[in-house]
This record gives structure tokens, sequence and C-alpha cells, in this order.
């Protein structure tokens, strides 16, 4: 299993940008396509973006799209998530997410490991 630890979370003004790492250890960091999610207090978390495992394919949310954008470093192990024109209702848990294998999922239920989470709160 490959463990994941988020980080670059925080408190921004609307409209601010923010960019979220998630570093990858353990197994071979290529195998996994790779998610991130959020959760806000009293909902399930939600899909947010999605990444294939060679870079070459991205799904996002239709809430953030055009806004945010995964990417990922194969020689770095770590995915990142590049957040422009934060919205108040951006403001959640944003956690990383790992699944081994070759289907890109948006559904959290597909992926096996997950970080501990980075908040981000975006103030209006």
């Amino acid at each position: 299993q490959v463990q994941l630890v988020e980080s670059g979370g925080g408190l921004v003004q609307a409209g601010d940008s923010l960019r979220l790492s998630c570093a990858a250890s353990g197994r071979t960091f290529s195998t996994y396509v790779m998610g991130w999610f959020r959760q806000v207090p009293g909902k399930e978390r939600e899909f947010v973006a999605a990444i294939s495992r060679t870079d070459t394919s991205t799904y996002y949310a239709d809430s953030v799209k055009g806004r945010f954008t995964i990417s990922r470093d194969n020689a770095k192990n770590t995915v990142y998530l590049q957040m422009n024109s934060l919205k108040p209702e951006d403001t959640a848990v944003y956690y990383c997410a790992a699944r081994l294998g070759l289907v890109i999922g948006t559904s959290r239920n597909m992926y096996e490991s997950w970080g501990q989470g980075t908040r981000v709160t975006v103030s209006s």
C-alpha cells in the first residue's frame, strides 16, 4: 500500500490561489491513479479531480473545471492540485487518494489509500 501526506492548505481570500501537494511513499508511485477529493462537515466526501498514471488523462468535477488543475511528477512521487479563483464554497478538507491500476475513478470507493487531509478555507 502507498502512504500519502497532503500539504499546502490554508486560509485565503476569494479569488486567491493555492497549490496542494501530496507526497507518496511505499509502492511504486507510477502504478497508481491519483485523485483529489474534498469534504465539508455533514456532507459526503466528493470527487474533485483525478489523473492517470502517466499524466495523459485528467478528470474534473464540474464545480472546479477551468479553475483547478491536477498534475503529477512521478520522479518526485508527488501529485498536485493547483486551485485558482477560489470561492468560499471551495472551503473543505482536501484529501489525496490513490488507486492501484489503470482505471481512473471518480468514486471514493474506487480508491484504496488516503491521506490525512489538508484544510482549505476561503473567506469572502
